[in-house]
């Protein structure tokens, strides 16, 4: 049990960050968000981020085609999942968030009108389920919960992490740690406690007992987190979801009427995961536990009792009539294999039931069984289902133990005198019926199972007879012959049932084998492929009364309503997704195959595999929140349902409503009931306008076209993004409606998947105080640098992470930016006037001009940890490297350079950072206008010569630096060096006049290579292979390819022509040399001196500082002189 402090803690708010990292000294971070609140308030006030379509009166409706328009007035509508209002987001839901917003961000320089919509999604089971719990804490303690008093939680082990759709702060669930020992959580009781456990007032919480509550609560904290976040949002285009707003309800009712009109919505008897206590289907978004599981179908078994063992007897007698069949009810996924039974198996520790099917019928089987036929018509009708398990007991109770030795009748088996129960340890009661058949000649487990029991008969307390019947082969394979269970087990080395590896490996190969490959041996469809085969025999038992159809979960699932799912096989409203509508699901998959931007291959791939096993969903329910359904009011429309097409509502949103619940009218003052389904058929360019709907509706020709136009602008949606979990249900569900309801032109652009995000390498999670809201991040970090390390955190589909350490050094490298940017614009003494430029001034503004480039095309492709290396990381690196070159040529920055440097650097980082961007822009470079409002700088494309100039100082650099660095080091770990840094010490550096003359022939291969445009084959470095030089010949080739590659013309790189002048560069690197190594005692001397190829003396061609050589001097060489080569010097270091 847990101690009342493991409760409390618990219901503390602060324990769920608890593990996170503290933050002190705040005052930089604080000076930040000041600037952030400033200019998120003038964004709002000004509405900035409020987009229109090109209004009728600009263009005429009808005079131009939608996607002309497009062309003329380039656009980007991009949304993530609308969050659901059970809770405040979490740093999830930003990593989401954060994508749409950098795009947009980036579109909206490219020039675009750019949409960027949120909802509140309201519809399901949670919110309701929450309400009612209340509910009933309100009765039972008191409106204020004055009459709880304080008792122990029980400790349990916490649900497994769900996927990044649910893991926000969701009120219908807590847990809190225990121990790091254990791992465990404490389970929070009463809704009520989870309220407080998530910071709701005490005397406020009896107010969420009404599920209204909920929709008013919650969404304006959404909005609120979102605009402190910075997110560039069209608030005038929100809603709630649910009849809450009668404009959104009407659009849910149009677009189910149109489905069914289609026979995309059909009513029929299916399997599917239900509630008994919610008496309805339980679909992915109304559990706590279990998304994505779903039924799972086998065919049940009657093996009718000939004999009962003794001890089976005696629990009977009295009980069951002697004239009654009773019949071990094994599911097996292999009824084909069924001629082949030789025993059947129970868990001998495991309790059964005999459950009463008819007067004279019954079934023996688990309880769990039981529960779950219940449901599909075996004990019950489906119109007076159960809801509790008491209403289903058992006639006898028994254990497995006690029924061993049971003589049975095996449909199909050979081994028509009957086989007998034994013993299986493997058994799991969670499993199927907990009553299992056995194949040995196709199971590995089962004839691992028989064998065993055959050697230790005695010990099982069982007749050795009984687990040697003969094993007639079933099926034959070409890999595993006619007996491929004893050919996997020898081949695999299993000597006990207790080898679980290898026989779950057996096990995998045997069913594929058997079922692609096999062919039947034994049967009424003997020599048929086992594919065939399997339903055929199927159908023929439960024909002949021997077998019916039975299903369960595959995994664990519990409601919102903390209720253990089953299967029921229920008569009920579902759209025909999948394999019953081939044409619908395979105009989706060429969709998904040939012309939508799923960005990864991982996604496209997932969408692939899902679309081809996906089947039919339940889309009603009868308990929650939600749209009635329109033909049958007493079901409401289920979650994964009402969401699907609802980015198309956005378009229009605004014009119909002003508030998120549409009590108050749009723009065009258009009423809820004048939203008959004819105008929703117009709006989304379904049909065209007659004087009938005119008449119909009441909304005048001008606002009809008004909305359409909205919706044929911002349609098709360009980018949805959201976490990968999704594409199993919502996502895949988002593309078979709008192939189904919009024409092809309006389907959508682009899907863009994202893994989950983790909290400092770890998952996110309460119970171990690794958590964060969106308000906390953003208040601990501030805005910009929460934004900053979200783009830091990946991209792909694998799991991203949030680094607190990289959003806490984030605050320090942006305010100290902003100060050197706030202080150099100021400076007087930079150099000013004509652009008499020096080489630093050069490299300076050309690298500028590469980051540029490479930062657009980063945010192109929606890379943003790259684009943001680019756009800040190896921006402010390429400042750095200008301000230390000048500064130790004793020359000042020019002003020119330095005013383009902020404001490129301003513009690059806007759409990761805005609010230092529009600060920079604004208050420092004294812009008239929000940068929210500028467009992508125009600059040229880099000069290759000062690229590759700029590189060859930075390596050069890096190398001499390098190499006095690691002399420092050898001294100070006591061991010998070449020279000793701590003395005045010379440097000579070797520079190359021409290259040696083994690579002309390397030349030659590459520009023959180039010549056939072949680079990358690997044919090139094969041949280089063979020419017998490898070692030192394939980093040259590899330096030749990379020249060409990164822009230098292949004729000066064939040439042997470096793109810039190396002796110049040099020349002007000497003072700067001076002061960047001048560990200990420094550098006194610089020398450059040029190395003809062959020669045993160079020259001196440039020098810095005290008795240095004249000019042509000659020079001995000396260490790695001789290796030197045009592009690549060598250096030297001695003592003086």
């Amino acid at each position: 049990m847990a101690t009342r402090s493991g409760v409390s803690d618990a219901l503390d708010p602060a324990n769920a960050a608890r593990s996170t990292l503290k933050l002190e000294n705040t005052e930089k971070r604080d000076t930040l968000i000041k600037i952030e609140k400033r200019y998120q308030k003038q964004w709002q006030e000004s509405g900035v981020f409020n987009a229109a379509a090109p209004s009728t009166s600009e263009i005429a409706a009808g005079s131009i085609a939608p996607s002309d328009l497009r062309q003329k007035h380039p656009k980007y509508f991009g949304t993530f999942a609308y969050p659901y209002m059970n809770g405040t987001l979490h740093a999830g839901h930003s990593f989401t968030a954060s994508k749409v917003e950098y795009t947009a961000g980036f579109a909206r320089m490219q020039g675009k009108r750019v949409l960027f919509p949120l909802g509140f999604h309201c519809t399901g089971m949670p919110i309701k389920a929450c309400a009612d719990k209340l509910t009933e804490d309100v009765r039972r303690f008191g409106k204020n919960f004055e009459g709880y008093q304080e008792e122990q939680a029980e400790w349990e082990e916490p649900v497994l992490a769900p996927t990044q759709a649910e893991t926000k702060e969701d009120i219908t669930k807590f847990t809190s740690k225990k121990s790091k020992a254990t791992a465990k959580g404490v389970k929070l009781k009463y809704q009520f406690q989870i309220m407080l456990a998530l910071g709701i007032p005490r005397e406020e919480i009896h107010k969420f007992a009404d599920a209204n509550y909920w929709l008013r609560y919650f969404p304006p904290l959404c909005k609120r987190d979102l605009n402190n976040f910075g997110a560039r949002i069209d608030w005038r285009r929100s809603f709630v979801t649910t009849d809450a707003n009668p404009y959104y309800d009407a659009f849910v009712r149009w677009q189910m009427n149109r489905l069914k009109e289609l026979n995309k919505i059909q009513y029929g008897n299916r399997y599917t995961i239900y509630s008994p206590k919610d008496g309805q289907p339980c679909m992915d978004h109304d559990r706590t536990e279990g998304e994505g599981v779903a039924p799972q179908e086998y065919t049940a078994l009657k093996l009718k009792v000939k004999e009962w063992s003794p001890d089976a007897a005696k629990s009977i007698q009295g009980k069951i009539p002697e004239s009654a069949n009773v019949y071990f009810v094994p599911a097996t996924l292999r009824p084909e294999t069924m001629y082949g039974q030789t025993c059947c198996f129970v868990g001998p520790k495991i309790s059964y039931g005999i459950f009463q099917v008819s007067e004279n019928e019954y079934y023996v089987m688990t309880k769990r069984a039981a529960w779950n036929m219940a449901f599909q018509g075996v004990f019950f009708k489906n119109d007076k289902l159960p809801r509790e398990a008491s209403e289903l007991p058992p006639v006898v109770e028994l254990t497995g133990s006690s029924v061993v030795g049971t003589l049975v009748d095996a449909p199909l088996s050979v081994h028509k005198e009957g086989v007998r129960i034994l013993p299986m340890d493997t058994v799991s009661p969670t499993k199927g019926t907990g009553v299992v058949t056995s194949v040995p000649s196709d199971s590995p487990d089962d004839y691992a199972t028989v064998t065993d029991l055959a050697k230790k008969a005695e010990y099982y307390g069982i007749k050795k007879e009984w687990a040697e019947l003969e094993i007639v082969p079933v099926l034959e394979t070409p890999s595993y012959g006619k007996l491929a269970a004893e050919f996997l087990v020898k081949k695999l080395k299993i000597n006990s049932p207790k080898d679980t590896k290898q026989l779950a490996e057996a096990k995998e190969l045997a069913y594929k084998e058997g079922y692609y490959k096999g062919t039947m041996v034994v049967g009424d469809f003997k020599g048929e492929a086992v594919e065939v085969a399997k339903p055929k025999v199927k159908a023929q038992l439960i024909q002949a009364g021997e077998a019916f159809e039975y299903a369960e979960p595959n995994g664990h699932v519990v409601s919102r309503s903390a209720d253990e799912c089953i299967v029921a096989f229920l008569g009920q409203w579902f759209l025909n997704y999948g394999e019953n509508d081939p044409a619908w699901r395979d105009e989706v998959l060429d969709y998904v195959r040939n012309d939508m931007e799923t960005y990864s291959s991982e996604t496209k791939n997932g969408f692939e595999k899902n679309l081809e096993w996906l089947n039919r969903w339940a889309c009603a329910r009868t308990y929650g929140l939600g749209s009635k359904l329109p033909w049958e009011p007493k079901f409401l429309v289920e979650s994964l349902s009402d969401s699907t097409i609802y980015m198309s509502y956005y378009t229009v949103a605004h014009l119909l409503h002003s508030d998120i619940f549409g009590t108050q009218p749009g723009l065009l003052n258009i009423k809820p009931e004048q939203m008959l389904d004819e105008v929703w058929d117009y709006i989304f360019c379904r049909r065209e306008i007659g004087d009938e709907l005119l008449k119909a509706s009441g909304i005048s020709k001008s606002d009809l076209e008004t909305m359409r136009r909205e919706f044929e602008y911002w349609y098709p949606l360009d980018m949805r993004i959201s976490g990968k979990d999704l594409i199993p249900n919502h996502l895949t569900f988002f593309l078979y409606i709008h192939t189904a309801l919009f024409p092809r032109e309006f389907w959508p652009c682009g899907v863009r998947a994202n893994g989950h995000l983790m909290l400092n390498g770890e998952k996110m999670a309460k119970s171990t105080g690794n958590f964060l809201t969106l308000n906390d991040a953003v208040s601990k970090y501030g805005a910009d640098a929460s934004r900053i390390a979200l783009a830091d955190a990946g991209d792909g589909v694998e799991d991203a992470n949030f680094e607190e350490t990289v959003a806490n050094q984030i605050i320090l490298r942006m305010y100290t930016l902003k100060e050197w940017c706030e202080e150099t614009n100021a400076d007087l003494s930079l150099r000013s006037g004509p652009p008499d430029r020096n080489l630093w001034d050069s490299l300076f503004e050309n690298e500028m001009h590469t980051l540029v480039h490479e930062a657009y095309t980063h945010y192109a492709a929606t890379d943003y940890k790259v684009a943001l290396k680019s756009a800040l990381y190896d921006f402010t690196s390429a400042r750095d490297f200008y301000r230390e070159a000048l500064a130790a040529a004793s020359i000042p920055m020019h002003r020119d350079l330095v005013t383009t440097y902020i404001s490129l650097q301003a513009l690059i980082i806007s759409p990761i950072a805005p609010h230092w961007a529009d600060y920079i822009w604004q208050e420092v470079l004294q812009k008239p206008t929000t940068i929210q409002n500028a467009l992508w700088p125009a600059v040229p494309q880099p000069d290759a010569g000062l690229t590759a100039a700029y590189s060859y100082i930075r390596n050069t650099s890096s190398a001499i630096t390098s190499a006095e660095g690691h002399q420092i080091r050898k001294k100070s770990k006591g061991k010998s060096t070449q020279y000793d840094p701590e003395q005045p010490k010379r440097l000579t550096i070797y520079t190359a006049s021409s290259f040696p003359s083994w690579q002309q022939k390397y030349i030659d291969l590459v520009k023959d290579f180039h010549a056939k445009s072949s680079l990358e084959d690997k044919s090139l470095n094969a041949e280089v292979g063979r020419m017998g030089e490898g070692k030192k010949a394939m980093p040259f080739v590899q330096a030749l390819k990379k020249r060409i590659q990164t822009g230098e013309q292949a004729e000066d790189v064939f040439e042997r022509k470096l793109a810039f002048e190396e002796t110049e560069v040099l020349g002007q690197m000497l003072r700067g040399l001076r002061k960047t190594v001048p560990r200990c005692k420094g550098l006194q001397v610089v020398e450059i001196i040029e190395v003809e190829d062959g020669k045993k003396k160079g020259r001196i061609v440039a020098s810095e500082g005290e008795g240095v050589g004249a000019k042509g001097e000659g020079r001995e060489l000396l260490g790695s002189a001789e290796s030197a080569e045009p592009g690549g010097p060598t250096f030297f270091f001695e003592n003086v």
